[in-house]
C-alpha cells in the first residue's frame, strides 16, 4: 500500500478513533515488564502512536515516550490528550525515517500500526535508534470474527462494505511479523480483552476503521442500515460485544 494512502486513511475519523478504539489489557504492559525488563527510566518510540492509546500506558508506567506519528490530524489529538504528561514528546515522524537519533531508545513499540509499514526499511530504522540490547515490540488487537452471531454478521458486514477490508484487515498481516524480527528471535503472549457498546458506541467503532466507507459514499447510508439490523437482531438489553485476542511481539533487535 502506498505510504501516503496508510498514512492519510484515517484523517476523516480521529474523532471516532479516540472514543471507539479500543485500549490494551494490563497484561500487555506486564509482559514488557517481566520479560522485557521495562522499568520507568527506560525511554520508548511509540511508532504510529495516533490519538496515544498505547502510549497513554507506556507513560502512565513512569517512560519517558516519543510518539511518532505521521498523520496531522492523528498526531495533534494525541497532543491534546496526552498535553497533561511532560514526558511525552510529539514527533511527525515515520516508521521507516522517526527522525530520533542514533541508539537513543530503550523499546520500540507499535501497536494496531505495523501492518502498515515497510518492514525491511522500518526495521532498519529500528535497529539505527535504538540501544545496544534494545526490545521491538509489536502489539495488535485481533477482533474475534466468528464467535458471537453478532460477531458472524458484523464480518460480514464488512466484507459487503469495506472499502479495501479484505486487503487491510491486521490479521492477515501478523502472519508475516516474523519479518520485523528476523534474524532475531521473538516470542508472542496472547491475552483476551472486549469492549461492549449500545448501538452508538457499535456504530462510532465501525466508522473507526479505516476501511469503512465515509458520509460521502454511496455504500454508508446502506452500511449503516444493516448494522442498525444486524444490533436490532443480536443486542442483549441494548449491548453487543467484540471480542478481541491481544497478540505481543516482543524480542531484541541489537
Amino acid at each position: 500500500m502506498p505510504a501516503s494512502n496508510a498514512t492519510s486513511r484515517f484523517s476523516d475519523r480521529v474523532e471516532n478513533y479516540v472514543r471507539y478504539r479500543p485500549g490494551y489489557p494490563p497484561e500487555a504492559l506486564r509482559v514488557l515488564r517481566d520479560e522485557c525488563g521495562l522499568a520507568p527510566d527506560h525511554v520508548v518510540a511509540d511508532i504510529a502512536s495516533g490519538t496515544g492509546i498505547w502510549t497513554r500506558m507506556l507513560i502512565e508506567n513512569g517512560n519517558s515516550v516519543f510518539g511518532v506519528e505521521p498523520n496531522a490530524e492523528m498526531r495533534q489529538a494525541g497532543e491534546r490528550l496526552l498535553a497533561e504528561f511532560p514526558k511525552f514528546t510529539s514527533v511527525a515522524g515515520t516508521a521507516e525515517a522517526t527522525t530520533l537519533t542514533d541508539a537513543s531508545i530503550d523499546f520500540v513499540t507499535a501497536a494496531q500500526a505495523a501492518h502498515w509499514f515497510d518492514r525491511v526499511r522500518s526495521r532498519q530504522e529500528f535497529v539505527r535508534i535504538l540501544k545496544p540490547g534494545g526490545w521491538l515490540v509489536l502489539l495488535w488487537n485481533e477482533r474475534a470474527i466468528d464467535s458471537t452471531p453478532f460477531l458472524r454478521d458484523y464480518e460480514q458486514l464488512l466484507l459487503t462494505y469495506g472499502t479495501d477490508y479484505a486487503d487491510v484487515r491486521h490479521e492477515r498481516t501478523t502472519d508475516e511479523v516474523n519479518q520485523f524480527f528476523d534474524p532475531a528471535p521473538f516470542q508472542e503472549r496472547v491475552f483476551p480483552m472486549r469492549q461492549e457498546f449500545d448501538y452508538t458506541g457499535i456504530e462510532g467503532r465501525l466508522l473507526s476503521s479505516s476501511y469503512a466507507p465515509g458520509p460521502e459514499q454511496p455504500n454508508y447510508a446502506p452500511m449503516l442500515r444493516d448494522l442498525r439490523q444486524i444490533f436490532d437482531a443480536h443486542n442483549v438489553a441494548g449491548r453487543a460485544t467484540f471480542d478481541y485476542k491481544t497478540r505481543v511481539y516482543f524480542g531484541r533487535l541489537k
